[in-house]
């Protein structure tokens, strides 16, 4: 007679169970929610869509509300997303959720694959000149080697 397992967390047994995108608001960005949201409804998975707020940019140190800018990104893209949702509602059904979390783009998107238990992470590939000398967060992800991770152009 088997011994009965615990029931604990075991990643990407039978397909994703959990498929994290990040977003920013940019077009790569979006891209990538919508190559996401495709992954997710084929693998009857949960889709769960993360922007990470910036914490401290440069504007904050010179007294900009940076909070309420960013929170109005979260709340922009969260519309964008719900008018997305309604519009195919009766042509496909996804199961996704929104999460916001500070930080840095990297850390923030690693934060949410860990608490979340992603099991695949999608981002867009950058947009920004900076990436060349701080490194991209797409090639940070892949390069942390922890979960599977797609990058759309």
């Amino acid at each position: 007679m088997a011994e009965q397992q615990e029931d604990r967390f075991e990643r990407g047994t039978d397909g994703p169970k959990v498929i994290v995108a990040g977003l920013d608001g940019s077009e790569s960005s979006m891209r990538a929610a919508a190559y996401a949201a495709g992954l997710a409804r084929r693998q009857n998975a949960m889709l769960a869509l993360v922007y990470v707020q910036p914490v401290m940019p440069a504007g904050a140190a010179l007294g900009a509300p940076v909070a309420d800018a960013t929170g109005e990104v979260a709340e922009g893209l969260v519309n964008e997303i719900r008018k997305a949702t309604e519009r195919l509602k009766d042509i496909w059904n996804v199961r996704w959720e929104f999460h916001t979390f500070r930080g840095d783009p990297y850390n923030g998107l690693v934060t949410a694959a860990d608490e979340l238990k992603a099991d695949a992470v999608v981002v867009g590939a950058s947009e920004s000149a900076g990436h060349r000398f701080v490194g991209s967060v797409a090639v940070r992800l892949v390069k942390s080697g922890r979960w599977p991770v797609t990058v759309v152009p």
